[in-house]
């Protein structure tokens, strides 16, 4: 198997995209972190101490995702024209969705797989005085596509 990010001699390499025709690209990804009973109170109260929890990890997996090229070695930058991130509590954490959207030359999945990592970091660091027990787990890519324009 070829590996398209290893060059002839074993290296790195970041993959020319450049004859590769734009496309419209979609991705969606989700995650999910576990909270205690009080701390998902204490959100839903807007009562921590760093401010609106849930605003801010939507805020801030956004930002994360348009920074997705600055934290991957060689993921290329991108031209986004959608990166959406959603929050919602559950009965025992909150949920974290995302979509991003392109038009290019290569895929937005690892803007949308950052942008949910970035939102769970948030509401781990923002709850982390509280809650002592947080996990967060099933992140995973839901879907991604490309469409000829």
């Amino acid at each position: 198997m070829e590996l398209s990010h290893i060059n002839k001699e074993g290296k790195a390499n970041m993959v020319d995209v450049a004859n590769k025709p734009d496309q419209s690209r979609t991705a969606r990804a989700q995650g999910f972190i576990r909270l205690q009973k009080e701390t998902l109170a204490l959100i839903a109260e807007n009562g921590m101490k760093k401010g609106d929890v849930l605003t801010i990890a939507e805020i801030a997996g956004i930002q994360g995702g348009k920074k997705t090229n600055e934290l991957i070695p060689l993921c290329h930058p991108l031209m986004i024209t959608k990166l959406d991130v959603k929050t919602k509590v559950v009965s025992d954490g909150v949920r974290v969705e995302s979509f991003a959207k392109c038009i290019g030359k290569t895929g937005i999945e690892m803007e949308a797989l950052t942008a949910v990592n970035i939102a769970l970091l948030t509401i781990y660091d923002m709850c982390k005085a509280v809650d002592k027990q947080m996990t967060m787990d099933g992140i995973e890519l839901l879907e991604k596509k490309k469409e000829d324009i």
